[in-house]
């Protein structure tokens, strides 16, 4: 079973987030108190735990939200989803819309961390339904 393991918001774009105990997902909007909510494709983001732990193997100290990760999964492989694929999270309704995105430039969260798999291994996804997610929620595809 897949699950939420980490929630984590952020006031500005391009830093790290910070864990919390739950957030509010709205609809066609993101999670409400996050920089990167609105109206876009990329409303809310997510990373695999495991992600965070070969990052942790190659000598890191890194932790849920330092990728900037809005939602830290685990058992799930985000990255072989097909854009469109939707995710019934706690009480919300996901919508897959990018795999990966192209870093311009090293932004503070690659100095902060000493490198970035949110390029490579990070999903983004718009919200469908709104509602509350919480660490420990199921992450189920539907």
């Amino acid at each position: 079973m897949a699950t939420v393991k980490a929630v984590c918001i952020s006031e500005n774009k391009g830093e790290r987030k910070k864990p919390v105990e739950a957030v509010e997902l709205r609809e066609n909007h993101g999670i409400v108190g996050d920089a990167h909510a609105g109206d876009w494709h990329r409303q809310v983001s997510l990373l695999a735990s495991e992600s965070i732990d070969k990052m942790r193997a190659l000598g890191l100290d890194v932790d849920s939200g330092d990728f900037a990760e809005n939602i830290t999964t685990n058992g799930i492989d985000l990255v072989s989803l097909a854009i469109g694929t939707r995710l019934q999270i706690g009480e919300a309704l996901l919508e897959v819309t990018q795999i990966g995105k192209e870093c311009h430039n090293r932004c503070a969260i690659y100095y902060q961390a000493g490198d970035c798999v949110m390029p490579k291994e990070g999903i983004f996804a718009r919200v469908i339904t709104g509602g509350v997610i919480r660490p420990g929620d199921e992450v189920e595809t539907v």
